[in-house]
């Protein structure tokens, strides 16, 4: 269907949901790589389409045929050199919400490593508090903490948790696969049913749990027993290593299927 003509050009529907999409991804990609070393490449290869597309239109022969080559170029350039910002963008591709739908689930190597950490910090009584990110976002909560953005690991967990470390006072929190940040400061719940025998460590992960559809592990330093706080409670509170990894499975499952039963 034509919406309207310019000269000979014919603009259709088709084009216009062409240029949509088209700006839809050139902006998430901006969005991504914007603070970056890559952001000023990115830059030149946009101008550089555009260049391309207007000396197209003008029929200029000699420049579209430079303006490839240097295209070429610039592209291969760019993967090579941008590596760490090319898996970022795929990482962050592989965390939204159509993915996690089709996946159904959370990478279960990154359940094992939370669970393997959190069982290693209840044996030496370490205080713990993981926060597992759900739909909701709490970019708030990560920008109070110390950027980490590093693989999820146990033994990463564990060692940001060590007493002596700067890092182990406040909350990790993970998104996906990957540990977002440390040191984080959740909002202390005010709940007067909460028992005077439970310290800030679970008022927080509590609180948190209430404003949110995160799960959050808290572990006591003083009797090293497993809690898991999620939708404003507390689903249990001595957990074991196989029960703990059960109820993050129904957690995660329950995200991926809202409509299930």
């Amino acid at each position: 269907m034509e919406l309207f003509r310019i000269s000979f050009l014919r603009f259709t529907i088709i084009d216009l949901l062409d240029i949509l999409a088209l700006s839809y991804v050139f902006y998430q990609i901006y969005r991504i790589v914007r603070g970056t070393r890559a952001s000023q490449m990115f830059a030149g290869l946009v101008l550089i389409f555009i260049a391309a597309f207007v000396v197209q239109v003008l029929g200029m022969q000699g420049m579209t045929w430079l303006i490839q080559s240097v295209t070429t170029v610039w592209v291969v350039a760019f993967v090579i050199l941008f590596q760490p910002e090319l898996r970022r963008v795929l990482m962050q591709l592989g965390q939204t919400r159509l993915v996690r739908a089709l996946t159904h689930s959370r990478s279960s190597s990154i359940l094992d490593e939370v669970v393997k950490a959190t069982m290693i910090l209840s044996q030496k009584r370490y205080g713990g508090l993981i926060v597992l990110q759900g739909a909701t976002g709490i970019r708030g909560i990560i920008e109070t903490g110390v950027p980490v953005r590093a693989d999820a690991s146990a033994e990463l967990i564990v060692s940001i948790f060590f007493p002596r470390t700067p890092l182990h006072d406040g909350a990790v929190v993970i998104k996906g696969d990957i540990i977002e940040a440390a040191k984080c400061m959740l909002p202390l719940s005010d709940n007067p049913s909460i028992p005077a025998s439970m310290g800030t460590r679970h008022r927080a992960a509590l609180g948190l749990s209430e404003e949110c559809d995160a799960a959050i592990i808290a572990v006591s330093e003083e009797s090293g027993r497993i809690s898991l706080a999620h939708g404003g409670k507390f689903l249990g509170r001595d957990y074991d290593e196989a029960a703990l990894k059960e109820e993050l499975q129904r957690l995660i499952f329950e995200r991926s299927n809202p409509g299930e039963p």
